[in-house]
């Protein structure tokens, strides 16, 4: 740490003192990159942070440099290019100045207006400095409103000079085509390019409107009646409000009469009645729907005058002492409407609500009119007499012209042509009836049965069909609750008991142990176990079968190597013994078609066969059955010819 003398002192040791604002004694780093580049530059501070000026410029110098122009290092400035031309259609294109305005027109023929004040907007197109004058359309007005100018540039003067934007501003008149039009404002864009262009604008006027239209708004006088019933306020009051009254006519005192339903419905505008009828289905009525028309109806007359019946005279106010009017309809009550004697057991929504506000009444409470249902009658079914399916029979007893009973055609279609077939045996003390054969088939779709006889030779008996399709019923039940047989009772050993004859099942069908074990929630798991045991020696030897069968050699494959081995004997003049087939045979003592390989062995060489050849080798590799076994006539089929 280095110390500085004090300006005046001499540099002796004792007269420096150290500041202690330094506190940084570092040389400055000179050693610069930029853009990847090294560059050197010259320390700004010396050691100890102290500013050095001899490697910085003057301020006189920095304002030089400011001021010069980079002519040497970029060359002489371009000047730059003139803007490009805009014309006018372009430049102000849909760009429209809007004013609002209105023109006085004379109404010379009509006494209720002399004058009359009709708006406008003036609009100015800039792209071409045309005008239009547009009035907005007012509805119901009877005057051809709408364009009322078309766009065009409008002649100022007789001169020939026309409108310009410069010439509109609010507050002034223009006359145009001899009308003279009051522009009393504008919108904001209008305000803001005329301000721009230096136009000092007017202030804003208040729009006038035309005094008849503002008249036609103010309400219509209202006139008050004199008299205390006001028939028109009735009328407003309750146009298309109707009371509904459910009514019953009990016409059965008189000859065919009967109860007979009607609407009754009572008009609050005019207070005047209507009884409409109730048609019902296959009533044998005409479709009249009205039983009195709408009219006042009469509560109580004046008394007679004179012996003319009245029936045939019109009946005037004078002879009417009282109208029938809401108050004299209630539920639960009867009414007498011109003679007839109507009993009313309800009303709809509004009529009650209607009583609630105007009478205070809240106690309705209709009557239960229908008739009593009638007794019914249980039908007896005669018995079953044996002729035909009960079903059909029975249709006989519920109409006269019989119907076909239904059937579930789903479950038809389901099992279609699926038939159940069981070899039976007739349980008979004959023993001659123990050697007949039987097939019984149960058909799904109709849970039908049928019984086949097989024909035998010389038994006597011509065989063919034994029970033709029908229905079978169960030993014990009835005909009013009939049980019959179902799939799930066919089992081995079960016996079957067929109009008197019984069958005991002996054999099944295989498709009866496939259909059980894809419909195992059908049927009881002892009747399915039972098929299954019956069926396990067959299904042992079908698999025995299958197990042989497949240990034979592809045909296709021997015919060829026979045709190779064949001309290759040829080819080596080998002429085979006729004797060889029946030695072979003489080996194969049960006639199954193979030998051991001992004996297959001992043959060829007795034979002179070379086996060791690698046609015979493949031949005798097709040819082997297990690992001890040869099937010999493949192999003899090459001597063969």
């Amino acid at each position: 740490m280095s110390s500085q003398p004090v300006q005046g002192l001499p540099l002796l040791p004792g007269s420096s003192f150290r500041d202690p604002t330094k506190t940084a004694f570092h040389r400055s780093q000179t050693l610069g990159y930029k853009n990847g580049f090294a560059f050197k530059r010259l320390p700004t501070t010396g050691i100890g942070g102290q500013r050095l000026h001899v490697n910085q410029l003057s301020p006189a110098e920095l304002d030089e440099l400011a001021n010069k122009r980079p002519t040497l290092t970029y060359g002489q400035a371009k000047q730059a290019p003139p803007s490009d031309f805009i014309p006018a259609h372009v430049a102000f294109d849909k760009k429209v100045l809007k004013f609002d305005g209105y023109f006085q027109e004379d109404v010379p023929i009509s006494t209720e207006e002399h004058f009359r004040i009709r708006q406008v907007g003036i609009y100015y197109y800039l792209e071409d400095d045309s005008m239009s004058v547009m009035e907005p359309i007012v509805e119901n007005s009877g005057i051809p409103q709408g364009k009322f100018i078309k766009r065009q540039r409008l002649p100022k003067n007789d001169r020939g000079d026309h409108y310009h934007w410069k010439d509109l501003n609010r507050g002034i008149n223009i006359t145009i085509y001899g009308k003279t039009f009051r522009i009393v404002d504008c919108d904001a864009f209008t305000q803001t390019f005329l301000e721009s262009q230096g136009i000092e604008l007017n202030p804003p006027e208040r729009m006038i409107f035309d005094p008849y239209t503002e008249l036609r708004k103010m309400p219509l006088r209202t006139y008050v009646t004199p008299s205390d019933f006001d028939q028109l306020k009735q009328f407003l009051a309750f146009d298309k409000k109707v009371l509904r009254f459910y009514a019953m006519w009990d016409d059965t005192k008189s000859m065919f009469g009967e109860n007979r339903r009607f609407i009754i419905h009572y008009y609050l505008a005019d207070d005047t009645v209507e009884v409409r009828e109730v048609h019902e289905r296959n009533d044998g009525r005409d479709p009249f729907p009205v039983l009195i028309r709408r009219q006042h109806l009469p509560k109580k007359l004046a008394e007679k005058k004179g012996p003319f019946p009245t029936c045939v005279l019109e009946i005037s106010d004078q002879e009417v002492l009282e109208w029938f009017t809401a108050k004299d309809f209630a539920v639960g009550k009867s009414t007498t409407l011109l003679g007839r004697s109507f009993f009313i057991y309800d009303c709809d929504e509004f009529t009650r609500q209607f009583y609630q506000d105007k009478f205070g009444i809240t106690d309705f409470h209709p009557v239960d009119v229908r008739k009593p249902p009638p007794e019914e009658i249980k039908q007896e079914i005669p018995p079953y007499n044996g002729f035909g399916f009960l079903e059909d029979s029975l249709q006989n007893c519920f109409s006269l012209i019989p119907q076909a009973p239904k059937k579930n055609v789903l479950k038809m279609l389901e099992n279609d042509r699926k038939v159940l077939r069981y070899a039976v045996r007739m349980e008979s003390p004959n023993p001659e009836d123990s050697k007949r054969h039987f097939v019984l088939s149960y058909c799904l779709a109709t849970d039908m049965m049928s019984i086949y006889e097989r024909p035998m030779r010389n038994s006597g008996r011509i065989g063919g069909k034994f029970l033709a399709k029908t229905r079978v019923c169960k030993p014990g039940s009835t005909t009013d609750i009939p049980v019959y047989y179902e799939p799930a009772d066919f089992t081995i050993g079960a016996m079957v008991e067929v109009f008197s004859h019984r069958f005991i099942i002996i054999d099944a069908d295989s498709f009866v142990l496939k259909y059980m074990e894809g419909n195992l929630e059908s049927f009881p798991p002892a009747v399915v176990q039972s098929m299954r045991d019956h069926f396990a020696p067959r299904q042992a030897a079908a698999e025995a079968v299958k197990r042989l069968a497949s240990d034979e050699p592809d045909k296709q494959e021997l015919d060829a190597l026979t045709e190779q081995i064949q001309e290759h004997m040829r080819r080596h003049n080998y002429l085979p013994d006729s004797s060889m087939q029946a030695a072979f045979l003489q080996q194969d003592k049960d006639g199954s078609g193979l030998i051991s390989r001992e004996e297959f062995c001992a043959l060829c060489d007795h034979f002179k066969v070379p086996v060791d050849d690698p046609l015979f080798q493949k031949l005798i590799a097709l040819c082997s059955h297990g690992e001890n076994q040869i099937r010999y006539p493949n192999f003899l089929r090459v001597f063969e010819g």
